[in-house]
Parts: structure tokens; C-alpha cells; sequence
């Protein structure tokens, strides 16, 4: 199928205008005209490139491409990154906040959805606009339950901090680096903060605000949203598709 046309439906999709955000979000680098196979990741490096590239893909969409406000001098990685780009004619389509806020394919909707929770309510304000989503279990789960059902469903190690309540009813959900959110957290009375990174800083915060957090790692929160897009992508224009996994452990 034509480059364009697909580009034209993603960003309407995704709503790729509408956020605020460092990363330069749509298509970034230019390859093939025509599109026959697309492989998905999370991130643009080196490896998921020559992974695309030995798979025949003639573009690649993921959630962290490799312009963040501009490419400045084009060496070291970035020379490398974008010469393997042009040397497989493969193009590069970066949606990042798009995919974490996004309410049917986004990273955060699908992070309740693994705890069998339905979004109830945007959370998590960046630059004027919510990222997060938040919703509740039906009845109280033990912090310990919502830990593993993370940690089965996402094939990663989640590490809780419990400092509020044991039993947990109201959810937050931030992949990646979402503890910024704490505060929001706090004020809306949210049991439990799901996300993908912590620092010293934000266990501190957490600590004095009283909030649960549950860390299920930066790579593995934001793989849910890539994976929704495929399917969405697959179903519509019925174009070859898959998922090239690289965890970082992270």
C-alpha cells in the first residue's frame, strides 16, 4: 500500500498533533513508497533496525523513534541509526505520548486492562493534557494479587512500594517514566500507581505522599500499545505485520 496513505491514517489515528512532546512524533525518516510489511517495536536502535531489515519490512512504527526536537550533527549513533534507515529503504513512524494517552490502543488503557480494570478517567496531566488513565477494582485486591497478575501477564519483575494502603481499589496507570503523576496521585486519592521507572527521588515522594506504586519496568509498560496499533493496522488495510522484541531488562 502507498506510504502516505498510511501515514495519513496514523496520524488521524493517533491524533499525532495534539501533544505537547519532545519526540518529534509521525513519520521521522522517509524510505519506500510503497508499503508491504511493517514491523513494530518499542524503540529505534541498531538491532531493531537490522531486525526489520533482515524481515523484509519496509517500515517500522514504535513508540520511541530517534528524533527528539531535532537531530542536531548527524554522528555517532545518530548517523548510524539513520544510514541502516536509508541503506534498507525502511521508514520510521515515532508516536509517543500519541500511544501512552491513546483510549482504545494505548499504553495505559491496556495496563488496567491486564487487571481486568475499564478506564474510567483520564490521569496523569503533562503539559496541559492527561497521558494516564485511571479506574477501580470492583472489590479491594491485595497489593501482592495486582503485583503478580502484572508480572504474569507482562513476563516481567514488578517491584511494589507500599507505602499506602494494602488493599487497593483506584488504579493509576503511567507507563514508562510516569511518577511524575504522584502528586495527582495523592490528591485524587488513588490507591496505587502502576508504572515503569523509579528513581530515588520519586521513592522519596511517594514515601511522604503515602502512595502504593507498583514498577513493572519501562520496556515491558509501553510494549502494549505497539502490539494494539499492529492489530488495528493489520485489520484495517490486511498488510503483514509483527513484532520485533527487544527487552532491555529496564
Amino acid at each position: 500500500m502507498n506510504r502516505d496513505e498510511l501515514v495519513a491514517f496514523l496520524d488521524e489515528y493517533l491524533q499525532i498533533s495534539a501533544y505537547p512532546d519532545k519526540s518529534s512524533n509521525g513519520l521521522q525518516v522517509e524510505g519506500k513508497e510503497e508499503v508491504e510489511r511493517i514491523a513494530f517495536a518499542v524503540d529505534t536502535t541498531l538491532r531493531t533496525i537490522g531486525r526489520a531489515a533482515k524481515a523484509g519490512a519496509d517500515m517500522m512504527v514504535v513508540h520511541h523513534g530517534m528524533i527528539w526536537g531535532g537531530l542536531g550533527y548527524i554522528t555517532g549513533v545518530h548517523y548510524r541509526r539513520l544510514k541502516a534507515l536509508f541503506d534498507a529503504g525502511i521508514n520510521l513512524y515515532a508516536a509517543h505520548l500519541p500511544l501512552d494517552a491513546h483510549p482504545e490502543v494505548g499504553n495505559n488503557v491496556g495496563l488496567l486492562r491486564l487487571l481486568g480494570i475499564e478506564p474510567k478517567e483520564p490521569f496523569g496531566e503533562y503539559k496541559g493534557l492527561s497521558i494516564g488513565f485511571l479506574g477501580e477494582f470492583e472489590e479491594p485486591q491485595p497489593i501482592e494479587k495486582v503485583a503478580q497478575v502484572i508480572a504474569e501477564k507482562l513476563d516481567t519483575t514488578v517491584k511494589t512500594y507500599e507505602f499506602g494502603e494494602g488493599e487497593i481499589k483506584t488504579v493509576g496507570a503511567i507507563s514508562g517514566a510516569g511518577a511524575f503523576a504522584l502528586e495527582e496521585a495523592w490528591r485524587r486519592e488513588i490507591d496505587l500507581l502502576v508504572t515503569g521507572e523509579f528513581t530515588h527521588a520519586d521513592y522519596l515522594t511517594a514515601l511522604d505522599l503515602g502512595i502504593s506504586v507498583a514498577v513493572a519496568g519501562h520496556y515491558k509498560t509501553e510494549t502494549l500499545g505497539v502490539k494494539a496499533l499492529m492489530e488495528v493496522v493489520k485489520e484495517k488495510f490486511g498488510i503483514e505485520v509483527f513484532f520485533i522484541d527487544e527487552p532491555t531488562g529496564l
